[in-house]
């Protein structure tokens, strides 16, 4: 059975953020928090009938604003362009005050939750085939660079081989040389030794 839906708000960077979800743990995963946000004061759920308004009509779908203002929540928001100035924030954010903390006047009747709950879960189960499927894009792409790494490293084990087979080759025939340069020294000695005593003899 759909779980009832709540709205919960929170702030993340230049924009307020705000999700109709089953739980905070639903919220601050849909948020992509690192952290328990709730805990440390940073989200809370919101009673506001205007956000309650627009998370319902978009449940499980991340909704912004810029940060500090008092505009509408949509999935697609433009920056602050108050960055600068902090006094025209600080006044944004005393205007929404009491309107945040002002209770929904709105009676969501128990079909609407049901469908809101319903559509939340058709918004998770896109999200979760979304990541199912960049995952295993990703999965593919570490197997193409694994595929590469491997026929890299083949080339070089093989070229490393060749390598060692050639210079075993070139290292026989410089012990060869060395031999025959050995055994020619020593027939060269002989030989002068020889031809050195003809030539004492023929002296007399």
């Amino acid at each position: 059975m759909a779980r009832k839906l709540k709205t919960y708000q929170t702030s993340l960077g230049f924009f307020d953020l705000a999700i109709a979800a089953p739980s905070m743990k639903a919220a601050l995963e849909a948020w992509g928090a690192d952290s328990n946000l709730f805990h440390q004061g940073a989200a809370k759920e919101s009673h506001d009938p205007d956000i309650i308004a627009a998370s319902m009509a978009k449940p499980g779908v991340v909704l912004r604003r810029p940060v500090g203002s008092d505009r509408t929540f949509s999935e697609h928001a433009e920056l602050p362009t108050n960055l600068g100035g902090g006094g025209s924030t600080k006044a944004a954010r005393k205007s929404k005050g009491p309107k945040a903390k002002k209770p929904s006047s709105r009676a969501v009747d128990e079909a609407a939750e049901r469908k809101a709950a319903l559509a939340y879960e058709r918004e998770q189960k896109r999200r979760d085939v979304e990541r199912a499927r960049e995952e295993a894009a990703r999965q593919k792409e570490r197997e193409r660079r694994q595929q590469a790494v491997d026929k890299a490293q083949a080339a070089l084990d093989k070229a490393e081989q060749n390598h060692a087979k050639r210079s075993a080759a070139i290292q026989a025939e410089v012990e060869a040389l060395e031999k025959r340069s050995q055994t020619e020294e020593a027939r060269w000695d002989k030989e002068k030794e020889r031809l050195q005593a003809a030539l004492r003899r023929a002296r007399g």
